[in-house]
């Protein structure tokens, strides 16, 4: 406990404490602006950390990374654009419920539930990093390969029951792309076409934005080629602020199942948002078979806004205790660590315990100081977009999706990346193909080659290794369930059910 004290004096001096709110401010902005992300912006910020005092440069790195997965719900909400990756899943029920005139109430739970889930973890990060990490150490390549295949068998479980074919195409389709570039265990160069650039394979960030910035920008030309279409919606109408007592009871339980499953997978180095988002979604929606996701559902995006805010703090587990990235974000931490002559992992507590401790305590100060800026950026930011002219609209759209796609590798190849994947995304939403498996799929399938091959050179090509070891075993059986419950629910439990009526 005096340890944990000690941290929160460091966090709440003045410099620092500043930094954190300056950080979470930026990070809103960064958020919402579509193409833009805290990874992004924390490889820019680095390099102008290293003249600044240590524990300044810390909360400054923190603030971006707690509030940037938050903001990038704004635009997915109000314009159906993620504005980050951990947002791709918010537009699904967080849109129609703007398009219905529910603008507010979906600003407010996506606030609301960013907060609850981005609190929950820091917690585990302050109480229980320990346990985390360890357990997390016990993870092998077989249970990374598992991991991966309990991800894609939420596709069934996202899938509408006449959706469930279009879906396998999708994940098919990502599981192609995820395959292009030279595979870094044969050294085969795959699908590049002769093109160097390709050969490191599609980088993500680009890709989403073409999937979802440009083909929204197509969508948009569309409309307005046969209909001049008004501004988005009364700006009078949209108010942001704390969820009512009934609402906040209705998603407790949703609040806390994304929360654990966030926190859990932040914890795993690899494992990364994207498979949060849609387990705690997929979790969500077997939890409440009675309501149609998809149709502007407050479970819908409370769901994926807890997850992605969980995974935040939860990430930083493996990277202070072992010096193991949770993911690309916390990668970047190594990185500042670095700049500072800090190493990552256990020697940080015994030699820079101010550091250590001041991290694990920023994460919860910056997630409480989210909750009244988000609110406050929120009806400021809803204003400001519902009053763009929708073709002004869509130039700024064009232009931050550039900047964003060319920002990653400052490489045009990329931008031509976001284009290709712009019209990809487009044809597939007029032929009413979901883009979720795709994405999934592209992150997951160099995940599960990779791991898949350096399980069979651990076992000596043999498959009882996934069988052998307790936590391969759990989490397959846990596949195998979710892949056969929506079968057994459209074949087996549904016309049992109709024969008794």
């Amino acid at each position: 406990m005096s340890d944990i004290l000690f941290g929160f004096t460091q966090v709440l001096q003045p410099l620092p404490l500043l930094a954190l709110c300056i950080g979470v401010l930026l990070g809103l902005v960064v958020g919402a602006l579509p193409g833009l992300n805290d990874a992004i912006t924390l490889s820019i910020l680095i390099p102008i950390t290293f003249g600044m005092n240590a524990q300044v440069a810390m909360c400054l790195l923190v603030g971006v990374y707690v509030s940037a997965c938050y903001g990038g719900s704004i635009p997915a909400i109000l314009l159906r654009i993620p504005g980050t990756a951990s947002a791709v899943l918010t537009t699904v029920d967080g849109n129609p419920m703007a398009k219905r005139g529910e603008t507010g109430l979906a600003l407010s739970i996506s606030t609301v539930s960013s907060v609850f889930g981005g609190i929950f973890s820091s917690l585990v990060l302050l109480f229980f990093s320990p346990l985390l990490a360890k357990a997390a150490l016990r993870f092998g390549p077989p249970e990374y390969l598992m991991m991966a295949l309990l991800g894609l068998s939420t596709v069934t479980g996202l899938a509408a029951k006449k959706q469930v074919s279009k879906s396998f195409i999708s994940m098919f389709v990502g599981m192609l792309i995820a395959c292009i570039g030279i595979s870094p265990q044969t050294g085969v160069n795959r699908f590049s076409f002769g093109s160097v650039n390709l050969m490191t394979g599609v980088s993500l960030v680009p890709m989403l934005v073409g999937l979802f910035g440009i083909a929204s920008v197509f969508e948009l030309i569309e409309q307005l080629s046969v209909v001049k279409v008004a501004t988005t919606g009364n700006t009078e109408k949209v108010k942001v602020g704390m969820l009512s007592r009934a609402m906040s009871k209705r998603l407790l339980p949703t609040w806390i199942r994304s929360a654990s499953i966030g926190s859990i997978i932040g914890a795993i180095p690899g494992a990364g948002t994207t498979m949060a988002i849609y387990m705690a979604y997929d979790t969500a929606k077997r939890s409440n078979p009675e309501l149609e996701f998809g149709t502007g559902v407050p479970e819908g995006v409370a769901a994926p806004e807890t997850a992605n805010n969980a995974v935040v703090a939860s990430s930083m587990v493996p990277l202070l205790a072992l010096g193991v990235p949770g993911n690309a974000v916390s990668a970047l931490f190594l990185g500042a660590l670095t700049i500072q002559g800090m190493t990552a992992g256990p020697l940080l507590y015994q030699d820079h315990p101010e550091i250590a401790y001041l991290l694990v305590v920023a994460f919860l100060v910056g997630n409480i100081f989210m909750l009244p800026s988000g609110l406050f950026f929120c009806n400021w930011m809803a204003r400001f977009v519902l009053k763009l002219d929708r073709k002004l609209l869509s130039a700024l759209i064009v232009v931050c999706c550039t900047v964003g796609a060319f920002a990653v590798g400052n490489n045009v190849f990329d931008v031509y990346i976001a284009i290709a994947f712009g019209v990809l995304g487009y044809l597939m939403n007029k032929f009413k193909i979901s883009i979720a498996p795709l994405v999934i799929a592209k992150v997951l399938g160099t995940m599960i080659e990779r791991n898949y091959l350096q399980s069979m050179i651990l076992s000596g090509n043999s498959a009882s290794i996934f069988f052998t070891r307790p936590i391969s075993l759990v989490v397959l059986i846990v596949t195998v369930i979710l892949l056969l419950y929506p079968l057994y629910r459209t074949y087996v439990k549904e016309p049992h059910m109709k024969a008794k009526q």
